[in-house]
């Protein structure tokens, strides 16, 4: 049997056109990715199939090819830019007769090598545990033996049901002390709607230049660096803003193409970041050559978090390397929505701050609710969240409340605590309705 080898970073890149798919920037993508973990990249085998095989996912072909060029170059890894089931890496291991990392695993392994805070290195190592619960036969057929020895010896569990029992009991720890942290950040996050603080947070694709465009507008100092995911930990910081009121921005972990479940599962605390906040800054490389299918991947991943309808303003950044100049970019009606800069020369970082500045300072929001008696949850969320002025009941025992908070915050009640357009009497909106001061008489 194959004994799996315990180290070596030379690699044999592995990708695969499937179902006609056409050749696209994912290559250099994939080839990133595999210089961000630390790979020595010997080659690159490439190839086109309709589907995938069931057994060797490549084909077996392709994969005497792959054995050939691994042993031609002394590989000890063998990197496949698509997920694998386990048994496909189980079997590619015994043939290749080297490690096999899929694109998830590969990715998982970047993260273990950024996380720094507490939160992110549980957040890694649960989805790193939830990818290892489904691979661990793999190729050691000593894990599938009952222990033995004087005093082991009859019936018991074996070594792989051992293995298995810890995994899950440590996946249960983790999740405990996740939820911990959730709860602490939960407080934050009420602190900010009490006190009115909008939240913008810096979204878009792995090495756009977020960290260095928050370290340009806050001066934190968080790591950055021309990589791909230099940073995941989410950093905080407030703002200040010429003519507006300060808001907190919030750094956070870049998308990729194809980002794994287990991830985005591991990570929903963090991307809640994203989606609890009033505005969000879509950082875009003005020099990708593939810009517009960069934007695309950014939009689904938005979707997928569901953070879809949450405003945004476009930053396209890098223009130093791009030629673009400096500028602000409007809709139809005046309204900025995309603004050119350069977060490592600071060009147009001034531009940044007035549409942030334009953007939020039409955000305070002022009006009426008529809220009937079931709607006692949200009432005492209006309390606290400080936003009630004043108070009376009206002739059919409902609660009549006088609103000030920010258009964030209302969102936040419309998801969150089921605020219903025919609760509004007058002064602001709710989504896809409006209600004027006209067509009632508080």
């Amino acid at each position: 049997m194959f004994e799996r080898p315990r180290g070596g970073e030379r690699a044999v890149l592995v990708r695969l056109l499937l179902n006609g798919a056409e050749e696209s920037q994912d290559a250099a993508e994939f080839r990133d990715l595999a210089a961000s973990a630390g790979a020595e990249c010997v080659a690159l085998v490439t190839g086109r199939r309709q589907a995938p095989d069931s057994r060797l996912f490549v084909g077996s072909g392709k994969a005497e090819e792959i054995r050939a060029v691994v042993e031609a170059h002394g590989a000890e890894l063998a990197l496949f830019d698509h997920p694998l089931s386990p048994s496909q890496e189980r079997n590619l291991e015994a043939f290749l007769k080297c490690r096999v990392v899929d694109r998830t695993g590969l990715i998982l392994d970047i993260f273990a090598q950024r996380a720094r805070s507490f939160e992110g290195k549980l957040q890694v190592e649960l989805a790193q545990l939830r990818h290892l619960s489904t691979r661990l036969v793999r190729g050691w057929t000593h894990l599938e033996r009952q222990r033995g020895g004087i005093g082991l010896r009859g019936p018991g569990e074996t070594q792989l049901e051992t293995d298995r029992r810890l995994l899950a009991d440590r996946i249960r720890q983790i999740r405990l002390r996740l939820e911990r942290v959730e709860r602490q950040r939960e407080q934050g996050r009420r602190a900010r709607r009490k006190a009115d603080l909008p939240t913008v947070s810096l979204v878009g694709y792995t090495n756009a230049g977020k960290s260095t465009l928050f370290n340009a507008l806050t001066q934190a100092g968080v790591y950055a660096a021309d990589q791909l995911f230099a940073t995941l930990d989410p950093t905080l910081r407030r703002l200040d803003l010429p003519g507006a009121e300060p808001v907190v921005l919030a750094d956070t972990v870049g998308f990729i193409n194809r980002l794994p479940h287990e991830l985005v599962a591991a990570f929903r605390a963090t991307l809640r970041e994203t989606r609890e906040a009033s505005l969000l800054l879509q950082v875009i490389d003005a020099s990708h050559p593939d810009r517009d299918a960069v934007i695309a991947r950014v939009e689904a991943v938005l979707a997928e978090i569901g953070a879809d309808e949450i405003p945004q303003l476009r930053v396209y950044n890098k223009i130093d390397l791009s030629g673009e100049p400096p500028r602000l970019e409007r809709d139809a009606e005046d309204q900025a929505r995309a603004a050119w800069l350069s977060a490592t020369t600071g060009a147009g970082i001034d531009l940044l701050l007035a549409a942030l500045a334009e953007r939020l300072r039409g955000d305070a929001v002022h009006g009426w609710l008529s809220l009937p008696p079931m709607a006692a949850r949200l009432r005492a969320k209006l309390f606290g969240l400080g936003a009630v002025v004043t108070e009376r009941t009206g002739p059919e025992g409902e609660w009549l409340i006088e609103v000030r908070t920010s258009r964030g915050n209302l969102e936040w009640l419309r998801r969150r605590e089921g605020l219903r357009a025919e609760w509004v009497r007058s002064g602001f909106e709710i989504p896809e309705v409006s209600v004027s001061s006209d067509d009632v008489g508080v």
